[in-house]
């Protein structure tokens, strides 16, 4: 067993390569790949990222998963090419707002949201292995804000791929649209669709179940049921706990539960962590089922935060198939009473270990305000409205010794409009946003109906 082999979470895959996971995206099983073992790193290693470059880091981290898929030289260089447009030479830097209270400042790449850090890796990554492969990629995405938007940043104007993003019509900020529906790259499709993010998600996974056509486009994905995305987001916990010198509690605005998840992939390495703590937003799915004990979805509402207006959170598969033990055959039949049934009651022995590792809380749009607010008045900072989501989150935190971090997702001026409802006045914008309301947009605005986006895309591949 080791880490350059991959597994589906439902145990009827074949065992897959990196290269192989990378391009894929979805197991053909409907699971999610997951390493067949994670690659442990001792205590002397962990020390020794104090110091290093966030690239050396990254190399350190994901050489452990890549294989005999990328040689060094392609990874390194994949790596610096990845991080080459980061405006903070830190990649993640860790600010004190507040005394053993931290943000970590995940904003900093080209569209100025925590997607970047893993999807300018991704695209570096997979232009390589497409390139080695031969052929086609048709890569499509739902994305509740930003997800989209970084990965048109990393792969729009590359040869032999298509970019399909969808995103729900009048869900997203009018920055986080424009982002992505202003590209100019001929290989980029936007559909404004007529739903939830959950609704184009399952058109996602929906596209990926009909073997025929997804291996005729040679589809793929780069949501975070990509594992690519995982491995490289596990990076920026591991350089945090080396800066601060001893464990932390981290807190997560998740909706897709993919940036937490990644904390548990750097525990699962051998990195110390003294909590994982779930924040959610109204659509506080991952708050009821660990508070509860019952994963059920429902309507998704639209919130201030709205990147995390989710109501299925597909990387909470990983974390089940680990805390039932690796069960595959568990797994995939929960997952399909899921499925059918919209809930799905977690079995005694799989919550208790859920609730070893992570805590969780849901907080409105009200304490979204607030803690803008609070944070602005004591720091002087702007934080956005999901990395308010988080500020709340910690604020319910009790008997916490050691440093508390909370992600900051996103840059303040992606959201003006909840931080003037928050502080008074929107933020200042940032030279990366600066003229987006004069370019064109460009999007197609469709119904959730599966044929007709599946025609869609034929249509714009000439297929």
């Amino acid at each position: 067993m080791n880490a350059h082999t991959f597994i589906s979470t439902r145990g009827q895959a074949p065992a897959a390569s990196f290269a192989e996971v990378l391009l894929a995206g979805l197991a053909p099983d409907g699971g999610l790949y997951l390493p067949q073992a994670w690659p442990q790193f001792g205590a002397a290693e962990l020390a020794g990222f104090s110091g290093l470059s966030y690239q050396e880091a990254a190399y350190r981290v994901l050489s452990r998963f890549t294989g005999p898929s990328f040689s060094e030289s392609e990874l390194r260089a994949a790596i610096a090419a990845a991080y080459a447009d980061f405006d903070a030479p830190e990649i993640a830097p860790l600010v004190e707002i507040a005394p053993n209270q931290y943000l970590l400042e995940l904003f900093h790449g080209p569209t100025l949201a925590f997607k970047d850090i893993a999807l300018q890796v991704l695209g570096q990554l997979f232009s390589r292995a497409l390139a080695k492969r031969g052929g086609r990629a048709t890569i499509v995405a739902a994305t509740s804000g930003d997800t989209g938007s970084a990965a048109i940043a990393a792969l729009g104007g590359l040869p032999n791929i298509d970019v399909f993003v969808m995103h729900p019509r009048g869900r997203v900020s009018d920055v986080q649209r424009r982002q992505m529906t202003t590209s100019g790259h001929a290989n980029v499709h936007n559909i404004a669709l007529e739903g939830t993010f959950d609704d184009a998600q399952s058109i996602v996974k929906q596209l990926f179940a009909d073997t025929g056509f997804a291996n005729k486009v040679s589809l793929t994905a780069v949501n975070s049921i990509n594992f690519a995305r995982i491995a490289a987001q596990s990076v920026y916990y591991l350089t945090a706990t080396a800066a601060l010198g001893k464990p932390a509690t981290f807190v997560v605005p998740t909706g897709n539960f993919g940036d937490i998840f990644a904390g548990e992939a750097a525990w699962r390495m051998g990195l110390p962590i003294e909590r994982l703590v779930i924040a959610t937003n109204s659509n506080d799915i991952m708050a009821r089922a660990l508070n509860e004990g019952v994963y059920a979805s429902g309507d998704a509402h639209p919130t201030l935060s709205p990147s995390m207006d989710i109501q299925v959170a597909s990387n909470f598969e990983r974390a089940l198939f680990e805390a039932a033990d690796r069960d595959a055959d568990w797994t995939a039949a929960a997952m399909n009473d899921f499925t059918r049934e919209k809930r799905l009651g977690l079995p005694q022995e799989v919550l208790a270990r859920l609730r070893a590792r992570y805590s969780a809380f849901a907080k409105d749009d009200t304490a979204t305000i607030d803690a803008i607010r609070a944070v602005h008045a004591q720091t002087g900072r702007i934080i956005d409205p999901h990395t308010a989501i988080g500020v709340a989150a910690a604020r319910d935190l009790k008997d916490i010794s050691g440093p508390v971090v909370v992600l900051s997702t996103a840059h303040p001026a992606k959201f003006p409009d909840a931080v003037a409802r928050a502080i008074g006045a929107a933020p200042p914008v940032p030279k990366r946003l600066q003229g987006l309301d004069a370019k064109p947009e460009r999007m197609e605005t469709m119904a959730r109906d599966l044929p007709l986006i599946r025609d869609f895309i034929s249509s714009r591949l000439g297929s």
